[in-house]
């Protein structure tokens, strides 16, 4: 090994040491937000997450599992397992910016003198760390995500195929094809994002091997994408659907046991690769020979998708999807929940349904039943004009809760309520204008230049955009950011980096382009892995506005991309200093410049805001959640946020296994409603007496609710419509309850909108879901109405539920849940934590609030039981989710408060208040309106001066938004009309309350 490949080498393991400190100093101790709490699930238990799966992820998570000293561990070894793979992913980004660096180079006798030594080295760490230390990746280096390991087979294979050509000429080197092969198999198991390395992959085989001409780069070109779609729409899929012909024609055809199809089919695929390979081998077909084993260890690597078949037939308590056999497979495969976005020709958001042609079938549904495979279900599409389609649609959906039309408009300047097709030349400027620029140069400029905050944005100018730190570009784009308010400017992920990687990485390209051929052609391959893994995501992804979060992370490999020419970089930076500066002065001054403005520069600023150890805030809340609920209780629940930390903590830890997690999203599919009747751990299974064949996909997916004028009158003398009648009508096949006066098409419906329950009184008392002290208050029914006009099947088994149960189990609808998951009960919720008990007492004052209030419970929930994840530490990164959360805390203590003053309770009004303020002070969730009804609630305490300082401090914030709002030049200021109208009626609230208490002589 020679002096510069030790040196190489150590230089590598120097990046790994220095980011895997880092990372692991920085990571989150336990489960954090978003996916990471069913990941961990998934890797522990070896369960089914969500589509399309990452079964390799969770081998990975399994075996770092086992290094828990106990249960409260595990998250934290997982997120291990990120920080690991993320520091391992610096690594070979260092070898690989080292290749490239070193390509620009001619040794003298094949050794690199010191000086060419130093510049490669001095490249390799300042871009590997350059991305180490940038926002996005540092981001998930530090969650149970797959997007960290994902990055790691993306930054070993395109590692790989530079070891390839630097062996090209080698009898062996072909292994390293074999190698790249097996990583892509593998990597479908974690994220298909890594399969977009091919292209880049494959131009540098074809810069290796082959003349370069246009044509010639055309053709491989063109052939690389082959090779990509290939992978994702024949290997990925087709493997499998090709395992359903066999399975259908062994099990319906010639009547053999389920999966004897399959397993015949997988034998034959075996056997027929061993013999073709054999075959290759023996009359000596090099090329045959090498197609042949990389399609074989392709398929070895995506075999890790049999533990997701093998595990989801063991019915796990985690088993989204159950894809237990070949047909639910291909669903899950096909992540056929999420819905599909067109592509290359398609609708727009307003076209009309066809009226000839209304649906079409996109596919048929078969279950097992009786031995055989049988049609279920014909699922059919909205089949919509073609009038109003056109080629690369990008304003499509009708969704985002009727919002789209006024969405678009936004971003495209189109009448929303137009009902002809929009132009093309609209359709690219949503492209250009949201796609590319919002969700993607944003990012990138993140990552670059700077970032305002941790806000997410819908495109306004205060929230989630870029900043560079230079004071008259930010001030041209966003307004005079020196008068943006305290709390805008104090925000952890307001990052500034003067653009110093952007100007460096772009220094790189040029630096590369120009010189020499050799670089040349390794700027392309680079540039194709930067688009393959950015731009061309964007195409690939369709996404309307209106993300539930922001979709940085997607775009990590086209940073990475960008890392290198950061590396580069400063090659350029270095031969310049060289026309003025000796060779040694200029290295040793260029990397210590280059260091300090990028590496040390991104670790400075953003540190703060990714630095989550010692905080637990996601662990508690979940915590909190479950310990809202009374025993064997069935909780309700809707997002990602109030779901999945809570599945990890009855999964891994063990806590509160007695409360069902019931996510209402889910209930609307056939396989969660299965699950939901099984028991698990301390659990009982609900109580849904619904039978299967009433709630298959197909059938019942959305229920209408009409105002049947047969019924009308007799539904307004009874109140309601009694709910056991209503489920009977609905649940019952015959003709007659599917046909509606008027109306051709046999629909399901429910003939009313109005229901009643009647109330057991000796039952609710039994079971303690009502006090005694409070039986008075028991209705005899509960009565209600919906507003909508269709419930989807989550609603259907929520009401056999809620028959069924006849009070037995405890009822609560989590906090987060939206009022149209409530399904019109509400006025029967019962504040006890954070989430409603449904109770048969109607609320007869709810103040504005939603739900009547237990002091007494909700007191020992809020002041004694419930834990709070060191947010209120110093130093404790709060991020927007935490924030928003923690208004809904705020809000509780608020509720909580107004009760105990109403009751005469004071001194435990006293005590609230002031956990609220020690639990969510204004440096962690700064002073709202809640915050200023709390002012007044120690007003009417007779605790003048604390009221003052809150709205002292209400008031700076106000006043300072204010002045920044009117800064703004009269097109931008249009936007914030609203938000301005809003702070002057709180300063006018404020006003009004000190008035109305000077008024009643408190000294203010």
């Amino acid at each position: 090994m020679s002096k510069f490949q030790k040196l190489n080498t150590i230089g590598g393991w120097f990046v790994f040491t220095i980011s895997a400190l880092v990372y692991l100093f920085t990571i989150e101790p336990s489960v954090s937000f978003w996916d990471c709490g069913e990941f961990i699930t998934a890797a522990y238990k070896l369960e089914i997450g969500h589509p399309p799966g990452a079964p390799v992820f969770m081998l990975l998570g399994r075996f770092f599992s086992l290094f828990a000293s106990d249960k409260s561990q595990v998250a934290m070894m997982l997120n291990s397992l990120s920080a690991l793979a993320s520091a391992s992913t610096i690594m070979f980004l260092f070898w690989s910016i080292t290749y490239l660096a070193r390509k620009l180079f001619k040794p003298k006798n094949g050794q690199y003198n010191p000086i060419q030594t130093g510049k490669i080295l001095s490249a390799g760490i300042i871009g590997a760390l350059a991305y180490a230390f940038s926002d996005t990746f540092w981001f998930s280096a530090v969650e149970a995500e797959v997007y960290a390991l994902s990055s790691l087979f993306t930054a070993v294979v395109f590692w790989s195929i530079l070891k390839w050509e630097s062996e090209a000429d080698s009898p062996h080197a072909n292994r390293w094809l074999i190698l790249i092969a097996y990583l892509m198999g593998l990597s479908i198991g974690v994220h298909l994002l890594n399969l977009l390395a091919i292209p880049a992959i494959a131009m540098l085989f074809y810069f290796k091997k082959y003349p370069i001409t246009p044509k010639g780069i055309l053709i491989a070109l063109s052939a690389a994408i082959l090779i990509l779609a290939g992978v994702m729409y024949l290997i990925i899929p087709g493997i499998v659907k090709i395992g359903i012909w066999f399975e259908f024609a062994f099990v319906n055809g010639l009547s053999l046991p389920f999966n004897s199809g399959l397993i015949f089919y997988l034998v034959l695929l075996f056997i027929g690769l061993i013999f073709a390979i054999r075959y290759s081998i023996k009359h000596q077909k090099v090329l045959l020979n090498i197609c042949l084993t990389i399609v074989s260890v392709i398929l070895i690597g995506y075999s890790s998708y049999s533990l997701i078949m093998i595990r989801a037939a063991a019915n796990p308590a985690l088993n989204q999807n159950n894809p237990e056999n070949v047909f639910s497979l291909l669903s899950y495969l096909n992540r056929e929940q999420y819905g599909s976005n067109p592509l290359i020709y398609g609708q727009y958001f307003n076209a009309p349904i066809d009226e000839e042609n209304p649906t079409r079938v996109d596919k048929k549904i078969y279950i097992k039943k009786d031995g055989k495979y049988e049609l279920s279900y014909k699922l059919e599409r909205n089949n919509f004009s073609s009038t109003h389609k056109t080629l690369f649609p990008r304003m499509y959906t009708k969704g985002m809760s009727g919002r789209a039309p006024i969405e678009y408009a936004k971003w495209t300047g189109l009448n929303p309520k137009q009902k002809e097709k929009p132009s093309f030349i609209q359709n690219l400027n949503f492209f250009f204008s949201y796609q590319i620029n919002h969700m993607y140069i944003r990012y990138f400029m993140w990552n670059f230049a700077g970032r305002q905050n941790d806000v997410q944005s819908y495109g306004d100018k205060t929230n989630g955009a870029w900043v560079s730190g230079i004071p008259f570009i930010d001030n041209l784009r966003l307004g005079d950011q020196s008068l943006r308010s305290d709390d805008m400017k104090s925000n952890k992920a307001n990052n500034t980096y003067y653009f110093l990687p952007l100007i460096l990485g772009l220094l790189g390209m040029i630096y590369q382009y120009r010189k020499s051929k050799t670089g040349r052609n390794d700027f392309y391959v680079v540039l194709l892995l930067f688009i393959f893994t950015g731009l061309a995501i964007v195409v690939y992804l369709n996404q309307p506005p209106l993300q539930p979060r922001e979709r940085d992370y997607a775009y990590a490999g086209s940073f990475y991309a960008f890392a290198i020419w950061i590396g580069i970089g400063v090659l350029a930076v270095i031969n310049s200093l060289e026309k003025y500066l000796n060779p040694k002065l200029s290295l040793i001054l260029a990397t210590a410049l280059c260091f300090m403005g990028i590496p040390a520069l991104l670790a400075q600023q953003n540190w703060d805001d990714h630095d989550r150890s010692d905080r637990y805030f996601a662990h508690d809340l979940a915590y909190n959640y479950l310990n809202s609920c009374a025993p064997n209780a069935i909780l309700f629940t809707m997002g990602d946020n109030d779901t999945f930390p809570l599945w990890y903590l009855q999964e891994v830890e063990g806590i509160r296994t007695d409360v069902r997690v019931c996510n209402l999203s889910y209930l609307s599919t056939d396989w969660y409603i299965d699950q939901m009747k099984r028991d698990n751990y301390d659990s009982e299974k609900l109580p849904i007496s619904m039978k299967k064949e009433k709630y298959l996909m197909g059938n019942r997916d959305v229920v209408y609710l009409v105002d049947d004028p047969r019924f009308e009158a007799w539904v307004e003398k009874n109140k309601g419509l009694n709910l056991k009648d209503a489920l009977d009508y609905v649940l019952s096949d015959k003709e007659s309850t599917k046909t509606i006066y008027g109306y051709d098409q046999k629909i399901d419906y429910i003939p009313a909108r109005k229901f009643r329950m009647p109330v057991d009184k000796q039952q609710v008392l039994s079971t303690h879901t009502v006090t005694l002290k409070d039986s008075a208050d028991i209705v005899t029914q509960m009565e209600w109405k919906l507003d909508q006009n269709a419930i989807e099947k989550s609603g259907l088994a929520l009401y056999d539920l809620l028959l069924t149960n006849n009070w037995e189990r405890p009822i609560y609808f989590s906090q987060t849940v939206p009022k149209s998951g409530y399904y019109g009960l509400q006025d029967y919720f019962r504040l006890e934590g954070l989430a409603y008990r449904l109770i048969p007492v109607k609320t007869k004052d709810s103040s504005g609030n939603m739900g009547q209030i237990d002091s007494h419970i909700l007191y020992q929930n809020m002041m004694n039981k419930f834990k709070w994840g060191n947010i209120n530490q110093e130093g404790i990164y709060a991020d927007e989710n935490i924030k928003r959360m923690c208004l809904n805390l705020r809000n509780n203590f608020l509720s909580l408060s107004n009760v105990l003053i109403a009751e005469n309770k004071k001194d435990k009004a006293l005590e609230v208040l002031d956990k609220s303020r020690e639990i969510l002070p204004n440096e962690l969730s700064p002073y709202d309106y809640i915050a200023l009804l709390m002012a007044e609630n120690y007003l009417k305490l007779g605790k003048e001066q604390i009221a003052m300082e809150m709205m002292a401090k209400i008031r700076k914030r106000l006043n300072q938004e204010i002045t920044y709002y009117e800064s703004l030049k009269p097109t931008s200021l249009s936007e914030f009309v609203r938000s301005a109208r809003r702070n002057h009626a709180l300063i006018q609230e404020m006003n009004r309350i000190i008035k109305v208490y000077k008024k009643e002589g408190s000294e203010l």
